[in-house]
């Protein structure tokens, strides 16, 4: 029996498909529950702010427990080592190096011959081989490739270290089995598992896919639900029906697959007309000034996903208060920094002692960090992570035992200059509630550390 690979796109293809992004938590919501579908690839979007997908990548990927993390490792040497920084703590990860092999596409996009596309073809999976076991050559329009462009390009990736191939059919005019017997002789000479990614255009795209796996392909693209493209329940149903009839099998669960399929949709898809996450904390109608009442107070901080005692109301009203002397009025996001720094405020069961952090670009970041608890415990940690802050976070975790969900992470500057003072606003997520904590330093990496520590005192005052 061959096993059929399935590699799931969905967080790759949301940022094109979709008018508005996904939040930090929702992207780790979706990745968790693509792994327990059975997949054998989780394909992330490619870096766009370094030091944002760096956090989310490494979330995701310590969330994810059996499938493979694949990221575009992009053009240059120094976004393959990006890429790489951001999905290296994964279990499997995977860079993708991706390039078009029509001549259309070679000269549009890149305007480069083919001569010179198979030199950035070799320098670039030379790279990626050099940081990840795991390389993917990704082939752009590759039925509309020349096929001696095509076979050239596919085995100078292969023979300088990509361990898979994925032949994409972007112009989508092929029927299924014309599309079958391009993969067949495709398969003559590669020498490593190769991927289809169909195209919907013809809306043959499962039969496409179906036709393809016959024809010898060992792995296909999908997404959980996305406009013109191949969907995963749809693929899965058709193997589990004839796929031992024609010799092949996935590890997909299909009854998560029938029972989780809807409601992931509905995670990915919105109302094209919704106003993304960050746009509501900033709509009007979350506006609050120095008349708001108490009830105001709860009823907005709810809407924000904070359950507010009266005391902690009372609290950040009387914040609001102070700050309206000098504004009108404050918008969501103000309104959080209220709730974090007069909210469920807690007494200090740990206190920052000391920290010291280094990173370079040679090796990951290391953080040591020594919190007192109760005035008189000493606990130290050490902590290893992509980057300062990362690796300062890991090393609490590591000196307190236990590992809180790390809801949001902000950061901003609050004076100007060379010594201006860095604010950081931390969300721990403790049995599906919120404590926010924020922290103020020259250091952005003490912000950091403080911030955590003030949402842990209020994640143990309240366990208490």
């Amino acid at each position: 029996m061959r096993k059929i690979l399935f590699s799931d796109f969905t967080l790759k293809n949301i940022n094109s498909e979709r008018k508005n992004p996904l939040l930090f938590r929702e992207k780790v919501d979706i990745a968790t529950a693509v792994d327990a579908l059975g997949v054998d690839v989780i394909e992330l979007d490619a870096v766009r702010k370094f030091k944002e997908d760096r956090i989310i990548c490494k979330t995701i990927s310590a969330a994810v427990k059996n499938a493979a993390i694949a990221i575009p490792a992009g053009t240059t040497v120094e976004e393959i080592g990006e890429a790489w920084e951001c999905v290296s703590t994964a279990k499997t990860p995977v860079l993708q190096i991706i390039l078009p092999l029509s001549t259309v596409q070679m000269e549009y996009t890149f305007h480069l011959k083919a001569p010179r596309m198979m030199g950035l073809i070799e320098s670039l999976v030379k790279a990626a081989k050099e940081k990840c076991e795991n390389v993917e050559f990704v082939a752009v329009d590759a039925t509309r490739a020349e096929p001696e462009v095509l076979k050239e390009a596919l085995t100078l990736a292969v023979n300088c270290g990509a361990t898979a191939v994925t032949l994409s059919d972007d112009a989508g005019t092929l029927f299924p089995t014309e599309f079958a017997e391009f993969v067949k002789g495709v398969k003559e000479y590669v020498t490593v598992p190769v991927f289809v990614k169909v195209n919907a255009r013809l809306f043959m795209e499962t039969a496409t896919a179906f036709e393809s796996i016959k024809a010898g392909a060992d792995g296909v693209k999908a997404v959980i639900d996305a406009k013109d493209q191949l969907k995963i329940h749809r693929i899965a149903s058709v193997i589990a029906q004839k796929g031992e009839s024609f010799g092949v099998s996935t590890s997909l669960d299909p009854l998560r697959i029938r029972t989780d399929v809807r409601s992931l949709s509905a995670k990915v898809n919105t109302p094209e007309n919704e106003a993304p996450e960050e746009d509501k904390k900033e709509n009007i109608d979350i506006l609050l000034d120095g008349n708001s009442t108490i009830e105001k107070i709860s009823d907005e901080a709810l809407r924000l996903g904070y359950t507010l005692t009266e005391e902690d109301a009372g609290n950040v009203l009387r914040g609001l208060k102070r700050v309206c002397e000098k504004k009108s009025s404050v918008g969501a996001r103000e309104f959080e920094a209220l709730i974090a720094s007069y909210a469920q405020q807690a007494p200090s069961t740990y206190h920052l002692e000391t920290y010291t952090a280094t990173s370079n670009n040679h090796s990951p970041a290391v953080a040591y960090v020594e919190l007192s608890k109760g005035g008189e415990m000493r606990i130290e940690g050490t902590g290893v992570g992509d980057g300062p802050v990362d690796a300062a976070f890991s090393a609490i975790e590591q000196g307190i035992g236990y590992h809180y969900e790390l809801d949001d992470f902000q950061i901003n500057t609050v004076t100007q200059g060379k010594e201006s003072l860095g604010s950081a606003l931390i969300k721990l997520r403790n049995n599906g509630k919120l404590y926010s904590g924020n922290g103020i330093s020259t250091d952005i990496v003490g912000a950091c550390i403080r911030a955590y520590v003030n949402a842990l005192n209020k994640i143990v005052y309240d366990e208490d």
